[in-house]
């Protein structure tokens, strides 16, 4: 309850700050804040075809962040495994033509997935043999994936008219099929079983356990359970890249069809938010998603319909990631001699 309460207060701060921010800049909030809610939530239409197709990726990516951070680990390349993910799609997708949609979709999205995996297997590869923190590597290797992007759009997998800086669209069977008369795609209840799946794995499998127990403290898990702390955080870190790099792969397959520059319009780093504003919890993590994924959708239609720039928004996304962290900061160490004595016992009926 204190975690919603603190989500509920990130919201509201962030919306008082945009409706001065405006009122400042000479623009009608009530106008303005009208047609941020009208786009997101105005129709049935609007909330499926604008709100949860964009919170799709933003959920997948946040579950990832989730992962990494609840293990300790600090993954800010969610943008470049998302890339990944979108080239793989693309390459595995355009070789599908022929193949039927049951076996063409299982092998793009799981394509992607590995391709996420893969990008983050150099700073995991770093950390452990030379200690490179994963903030730095992970974050550097964003810059590699859209530059790839763009020398891969403008060559190997550009159309064949060679006209445009993209690639050529993928068939039919291997697209995400839609839900109604509406943009949505399956990728949607995708994401929402990888979220109650892992739900389940944080609150019901020593898995689960050993991961909370090494991010909230490394030394304590070790010498109290006998977990090796890096071994978990580089799974962590694995796995995010994976979540991360099957949203490129959703996105492909579900929206775009196709592969090319600023196929992101940042959801690698807003996911970042989307996981903190959720505390960490995939429960959490999948209305937050669902919740910036409103606010990115009323942006635009906030620039259409008032004449307001959408970038005004990021000063709501910014004040929830603040107060997010205000949130989360613990109180005091982990690593102190009572936190060592209460967790002891638990790690040990754990480990066994």
């Amino acid at each position: 309850m204190n975690r919603l309460w603190w989500a509920l207060a990130a919201v509201l701060i962030g919306l008082a700050l945009l409706t001065a921010g405006l009122y400042l800049a000479g623009y009608d909030p009530v106008v303005a804040l009208g047609a941020l809610f009208n786009g997101a939530f105005g129709s049935w239409y609007a909330f499926t075809s604008a709100t949860l197709v964009r919170a799709v990726p933003l959920i997948l990516i946040g579950l990832g962040i989730a992962i990494a951070f609840r293990g300790g680990s600090f993954n800010i390349g969610a943008e470049g495994q998302f890339y990944a993910g979108a080239i793989a799609a693309t390459w595995i997708g355009l070789h599908l033509a022929h193949v039927p949609s049951a076996l063409a979709i299982p092998l793009l999205l799981a394509g992607s997935a590995v391709a996420g995996a893969a990008w983050i297997a150099v700073p995991v590869w770093l950390k452990l043999r030379f200690g490179v923190i994963e903030v730095i590597s992970t974050l550097l290797l964003n810059f590699v994936a859209e530059s790839l992007v763009s020398l891969l759009v403008q060559g190997p997998l550009q159309e064949h008219s060679r006209v445009y800086p993209q690639s050529d669209a993928i068939p039919d069977s291997a697209r995400l099929p839609l839900l109604g008369d509406s943009r949505l795609h399956a990728g949607f209840f995708l994401a929402l079983l990888v979220g109650l799946v892992l739900w389940y794995l944080f609150h019901f499998t020593l898995w689960g356990f050993r991961l909370r127990a090494v991010g909230a403290g490394p030394r304590a898990a070790e010498i109290s359970g006998r977990v090796d702390p890096q071994r978990v955080g580089a799974m962590a870190l694995f796995c995010s890249g994976a979540l991360a790099g099957l949203a490129g792969g959703v996105e492909v397959s579900g929206v775009s069809y196709a592969l090319f520059q600023s196929l992101s319009p940042g959801y690698g780093f807003t996911g970042i938010a989307v996981a903190l504003l959720g505390g960490l919890d995939p429960a959490g993590v999948v209305l937050s998603g669902v919740l910036i994924g409103a606010l990115e959708a009323g942006a635009g239609a906030m620039q259409r319909d008032a004449g307001i720039p959408a970038v005004a928004v990021y000063v709501v996304e910014a004040a929830i990631i603040v107060v997010a962290l205000l949130a989360t900061t613990p109180k005091g160490g982990w690593m102190n001699p009572r936190v060592i004595r209460r967790i002891r016992p638990a790690m040990r009926r754990a480990t066994g």
